[in-house]
């Protein structure tokens, strides 16, 4: 071996052992104070709505509205509103789906029952914008400002992605909530607080107390 080269290997050993340590403490410190930055995002969105009244949808717990349906015919594609979960929010902590819509509303289309199935396209991320779920390559919780549905740099499905069915009942209670106000060919982007998603202790790869970030497309209802 070239005596140059045994020279600077236990360097070259120190070096990799620094990088891969380095690497280490990223990874670790990306989670860090998962719960607290979690519970930030969901309160950084809930100060975006600031109270208005237009804004915020207090929902039924199964079919119908209460009128709610008119209000939200009412918010502009791109602006931040909020759906109440009633299947988890309680008397004493309501707690709310935050939404935005990415294409139009289609008041044509139709919108699911509690006790339907419906087939989506959907991409789901973190707040840090990794994925960990989904059928398309849509928008990731760290992608902000317009959300275009179609033109140049607009992500959709495409002829190679295939929609998934499921029950109404059958995922977790923010997207339950949300499905029943959407018509069929809206497409919005949903940030689920963990409470109404896989909550404390999580779910797979998914980290407990992890905001849950939708992109979705409905596409038919059964």
């Amino acid at each position: 071996m070239n005596k140059r080269l045994l020279v600077f290997l236990p360097f070259l050993l120190l070096l990799t052992g620094v990088f891969t340590s380095c690497e280490e403490v990223e990874e670790v410190g990306r989670y860090d104070n998962w719960r607290e930055r979690n519970e930030a995002y969901i309160d950084s969105l809930n100060l975006i709505i600031g109270g208005r009244a237009d804004r915020i949808i207090e929902g039924a717990k199964y079919e119908g509205d209460n009128g709610d349906s008119v209000k939200l015919s009412k918010i502009p594609v791109g602006e931040l509103f909020a759906i109440k979960d009633n299947y988890k929010s309680t008397t004493e902590n309501s707690l709310y789906i935050y939404c935005k819509k990415i294409s139009p509303d289609n008041p044509d289309g139709e919108r699911p029952l509690y006790t339907q199935s419906v087939t989506t396209y959907y991409y789901g991320t973190i707040i840090l914008g990794d994925r960990f779920d989904g059928n398309f390559v849509g928008y990731s919780a760290i992608d902000r400002g317009v959300l275009l549905s179609e033109g140049e740099g607009a992500k959709v499905p495409t002829d190679f992605d295939s929609p998934s069915s499921f029950s109404v009942t059958g995922v977790v209670s923010g997207w339950t909530t949300v499905l029943q106000y959407m018509h069929t060919k809206e497409r919005w982007i949903l940030y689920i607080p963990y409470q109404c998603g896989y909550g404390e202790s999580g779910y797979s790869s998914i980290l407990g107390y992890s905001t849950l970030t939708f992109d979705m497309q409905l596409e038919a209802v059964k």
